[in-house]
Formats: C-alpha cells, sequence, structure tokens
C-alpha cells in the first residue's frame, strides 16, 4: 500500500523558517511527481511547490518564489520544502502529494491536488506576526 507521512510542521514568528518533510512508502518505482499543497481555513486549496522527472522541472506558486524551496532526496521517496521569510499567510495546512504516471507534470495549469495519485494527510503551519 502506497503511503505518503509529512512530518516537520509547527509554529514560527514571522520571519522565521521551518523544513518539510514527505516520505513515500509502498512504491516498487521511483516517483514522477512530488509536490507540497495548502490549504488556509476557508480557503481552497493550493499548490506551492512541485518538482518531477528527477528535479528536471520545478515548479513555485508566484507567493512562495525567492522564499521557499523544494527538493527531493537521491532515492527519490522523500520531498523536502525549506520555507524560509515565513509569513502570516503561509498558515495553512500543508499536504504532499505523489504521482507515478509518466505523464503527470508541474506546471501551473497542472497544479491541482485532484491530478495526483495520492495525497498524505497534512502537516500544521502556523506563523503568528
Amino acid at each position: 500500500q502506497v503511503q505518503l507521512m509529512e512530518s516537520g510542521g509547527g509554529s514560527v514568528q514571522a520571519g522565521g523558517s521551518l523544513r518539510l518533510s514527505c516520505v513515500s512508502s509502498g512504491y516498487t518505482n521511483s516517483t514522477h511527481c512530488m509536490a507540497w499543497f495548502r490549504q488556509a481555513p476557508g480557503k481552497g486549496r493550493e499548490g506551492v511547490a512541485g518538482l518531477s522527472d528527477g528535479g528536471r522541472s520545478i515548479y513555485y506558486a508566484d507567493s512562495v518564489i525567492g522564499r521557499f524551496t523544494i527538493s527531493q532526496d537521491n532515492a527519490g521517496n522523500t520531498v523536502f520544502l525549506q520555507m524560509d521569510n515565513l509569513k502570516p499567510e503561509d498558515t495553512a495546512m500543508y499536504y504532499c502529494a505523489a504521482d507515478r504516471r509518466p505523464w503527470c507534470a508541474v506546471n501551473e495549469r497542472t497544479m491541482d491536488s485532484r491530478n495526483f495519485e495520492i495525497l498524505g494527510q497534512g502537516t500544521q503551519v502556523t506563523v503568528s506576526s
């Protein structure tokens, strides 16, 4: 059974940093696409960052460019999200997503969690001003 397990969420003050991790288990082949989504109370889920094809393609939402960095371990089954200079508007539940299908992609058009095979349970990030 394929599973995703997120960790690293927490509470920080504005300007602080957090590093989220997502470990995938149950895959027999490397994951083609991995991504992070977030959902704040009362809002829709939005794509934050994603990578595909071993990191050869990377996507960031405009709101996090220059502050967040997505990366993947060499084995291809763990993805990280380094979040620096956090702002109160970054407060949300953060979800990891994965897709093994070769046609998956990470771009403004495809970064919708419904396009991904699997979604994790989420980890809460709270940024206070």
